[in-house]
């Protein structure tokens, strides 16, 4: 009877034991935790990226085929084609390996770039920290403590002191289910944030290539200005030697030499902040390379070794929306409050989440491993008063996402606005150009034709100074008309948009 009683016992005491008890209940614990886990949904809106205009074109008036042709160089007749494409290193268009040179140096050792590559990478740790919410969060301590205990105070008086060395080690584990999405939320959030850093690296490499075309075009126009201004210097010069030689022959006035003086002073006078213009434009190239002004050592600009794209893309609104990454920036951060929203809105809802521990605790180091010790425990958490804190937070979230729509849509209008006038610039600068040559054409011929008369007596002083101020200000007139169609040219490729990576550079990021 007894055996058979026994048996018994033994045959009850496998669902009795309180570790097979305990095992039960986490098994349990984590089935119900997976459920939830499955069974959840992420909270708040879904992002929905606005709707691509639909318009058949970013101007409201229809612009001609071809811009007028003006027969010199630089002067050729620029063509609006739908059907081009914007290749991605657009500045090789102009035809120079210097200038293509000073890009990629640009692009390769600009600070500017470096920082926004830098930022990149923060955004892209943010997102994987961000991740990490997905995971259970597991820690370790290990510790030894030496006490005393006197007996009166713990109840027994007859005892006198107790002093002993306490050893533990242990595991902890903790982690919260998400339930209403809010971790996941939180990590989209993240995700759009980043995708927002890599288009402002984009706008980085293309205004910083842009700039540097700009600037190399104004270093070539300040030269072509500075030479038509010298050969006016020379001809002021010689105006006043003749003036001098006639004066002291008796067949010209003292009027007449300091009328020359005064001319030949005025035009001297133009050329120092022609120089101090050139100077500034190749301190800003340095800066853009990366260098101190002191070790900027390229060759000079000129206008003559710049060739002027003639294929202009001629994109509709949709495209350009697709292209210009200022907008898809918009677009991310538009993601990024959307995503805020529902991690608002899971932040007001019951969270749910387990605890546990393992380890062992003895007062003897040989024993720390045969006396353990654990806990195990789910916990839900709700608020339940926070005085209005988190609805507010959540009215605020929606309030950053409108705010985020409306940047948005200001982003469009004035990337619209942009390629539009520069368009316009195309067109407008041809036809500056085509009269600004036929007027210095005219008044180079004028200025020989009073030069002749002067030196034969025909002209007086007053009227050849006339005639060279107009083909000083026709000459200098002409040679910005001719830049700017360069410089305008660069304008639109950098309001089109575009997009190029540079070797390495995403994988870099990515990690």
């Amino acid at each position: 009877m007894e055996n058979k009683q026994r048996g018994q016992l033994r045959r009850v005491s496998p669902q009795c034991d309180p570790r097979m008890r305990r095992r039960g209940v986490a098994a349990a614990l984590f089935s119900f935790a997976a459920l939830l886990a499955c069974g959840g949904c992420a909270v708040g809106p879904d992002f929905k990226a606005p709707a691509a205009p639909v318009a058949a074109s970013v101007t409201r008036e229809p612009l001609p085929a071809q811009t007028q042709a003006t027969p010199i160089e630089g002067g050729a007749a620029q063509r609006f084609d739908p059907a081009a494409q914007l290749s991605s290193q657009w500045w090789t268009s102009y035809g120079s390996p210097q200038l293509d040179g000073l890009v990629a140096a640009a692009l390769g050792n600009s600070p500017t770039i470096a920082s926004a590559q830098a930022a990149l990478r923060v955004a892209q740790e943010q997102v994987n920290a961000q991740r990490g919410g997905l995971f259970p969060s597991i820690g370790g301590s290990a510790g030894a403590t030496r006490e005393k205990l006197n007996g009166a105070a713990q109840g027994f008086p007859g005892f006198g002191d107790f002093l002993f060395t306490l050893y533990n080690a242990s595991v902890s584990l903790s982690y919260n289910f998400d339930v209403f999405g809010g971790v996941r939320r939180g990590i989209e959030a993240q995700e759009a944030g980043r995708d927002a850093q890599r288009e402002e690296l984009q706008a980085t490499y293309q205004t910083l290539a842009a700039n540097v075309v700009t600037a190399a075009v104004l270093e070539a126009s300040l030269r072509a200005q500075m030479a038509a201004t010298e050969e006016l210097v020379a001809s002021a010069q010689h105006e006043v030697d003749l003036s001098r030689q006639e004066f002291e022959l008796g067949g010209a006035a003292r009027s007449d030499v300091l009328s020359a003086e005064s001319n030949l002073a005025t035009v001297q006078a133009t050329l120092p902040p022609l120089r101090q213009q050139l100077a500034a434009a190749r301190s800003q190239l340095a800066v853009y390379l990366g260098k101190p002004p002191s070790e900027y050592g390229e060759a000079a600009f000129d206008l003559a070794s710049l060739r002027l794209p003639l294929d202009i893309p001629l994109m509709v609104p949709s495209e350009i929306v697709r292209q210009r990454p200022d907008i898809r920036r918009a677009e991310a951060q538009l993601h990024e409050a959307s995503a805020q929203i529902g991690v608002a809105t899971a932040n007001m809802l019951p969270q749910i989440g387990i605890t546990g521990s393992y380890g062992e605790s003895t007062s003897s180091f040989r024993s720390l491993f045969n006396s353990t010790v654990f806990s195990l425990g789910a916990n839900v958490s709700a608020p339940l008063f926070q005085g209005g804190t988190l609805s507010a937070k959540r009215r605020a979230a929606i309030a950053t996402y409108d705010q985020s729509l409306a940047q948005y849509r200001q982003t469009v209008l004035l990337a619209f606005k942009n390629v539009a006038d520069a368009l316009h610039a195309l067109d407008a600068d041809a036809q500056t150009l085509a009269a600004q040559y036929r007027a210095q054409t005219a008044a180079a011929d004028s200025l020989h034709l009073i030069e002749q008369r002067f030196g034969l007596g025909g002209a007086n002083h007053l009227e050849l100074l006339v005639a060279q101020q107009q083909y000083q200000r026709s000459r200098v007139a002409y040679v910005q008309a001719l830049a700017a169609r360069y410089q305008d040219t660069a304008a639109l490729f950098l309001a089109l948009g575009g997009d190029w990576k540079r070797a390495g550079e995403t994988a870099q990021a990515d990690r």
